[in-house]
């Protein structure tokens, strides 16, 4: 069997704040650092932050550009959600349910780093909608 994780690099400004976002916050075990970048674990996926000395302008809204987890049990997606609601993270957007009654139908909350980098968290209620359901037309909000 193939083992394959995800690798995404993204700016930040400082390093501590960085480490007290995602480490102390959500949960992601640290790897190697040096003062100019810091490696992550986020649930088996490697985050690298990256010191820039000015950060891309922020986006409006959460289009196009975020990233974060989709998790398969939704117990999981709520004790992820009780961590960021007891650590007081920053909520971009509070935790909803899109797509109420259809087979897209899934529970979601957007975090803001200290960076204005935007992270998604979701649940959907039916695993089918991950990958597939390519029948139906919508993708993220309207």
């Amino acid at each position: 069997m193939i083992e394959i994780i995800f690798h995404l690099a993204f700016p930040v400004t400082d390093i501590s704040q960085t480490k007290a976002f995602y480490a102390d916050g959500l949960g992601c075990r640290v790897g190697r650092e040096t003062p100019k970048s810091v490696i992550l674990d986020l649930a088996g996926n490697q985050l690298v932050a990256h010191v820039v000395h000015q950060m891309p302008p922020a986006q409006r809204g959460i289009y196009p550009r975020h990233f974060g987890l989709v998790f398969r049990h939704e117990v999981e997606w709520e004790r992820l959600l009780a961590r960021a609601q007891s650590t007081e993270l920053s909520f971009y957007q509070q935790p909803k349910r899109r797509f109420r009654g259809s087979p897209l139908e899934h529970r979601t909350f957007f975090l803001a780093d200290p960076f204005e980098n935007l992270l998604e968290f979701k649940f959907y209620c039916y695993e089918s909608a991950i990958f597939g359901e390519a029948q139906l037309a919508e993708v993220g909000d309207a």
